[in-house]
């Protein structure tokens, strides 16, 4: 398990991109609070998927408009996929299983 930070770094409704062994992961700061958990990097292109415009169970890749589930990582097109993670707050920490 990995403590990112404060929630608060995160807006709400926006994701930001955290280095964690390794690995660039993409967590959302839902509008309800909640927070999701996937892949950065597009598969398709290497877009930046935390930079993407993201609603409740979606994220769109801002390159080429890509969708991905957040909850599972599947592609809407069913292509690719990138991977999802564990995530929740923890006292008003990010707190992340790999």
């Amino acid at each position: 398990m990995s403590d990112l930070g404060p929630v608060e770094q995160i807006p709400v409704g926006e994701g930001r991109t955290f280095a964690v062994d390794g690995t660039q992961i993409a967590v959302f700061r839902l509008r309800d609070g909640s927070l999701r958990a996937i892949d950065a990097v597009c598969p398709h292109k290497g877009g930046p998927l935390a930079d993407g415009l993201a609603d409740d169970t979606v994220v769109v890749c801002p390159l080429h408009g890509a969708t991905f589930d957040m909850c599972s990582g599947t592609e809407a097109a069913g292509e690719l996929a990138v991977r999802s993670y564990q995530v929740t707050a923890v006292d008003g920490a990010i707190r992340l299983t790999l």
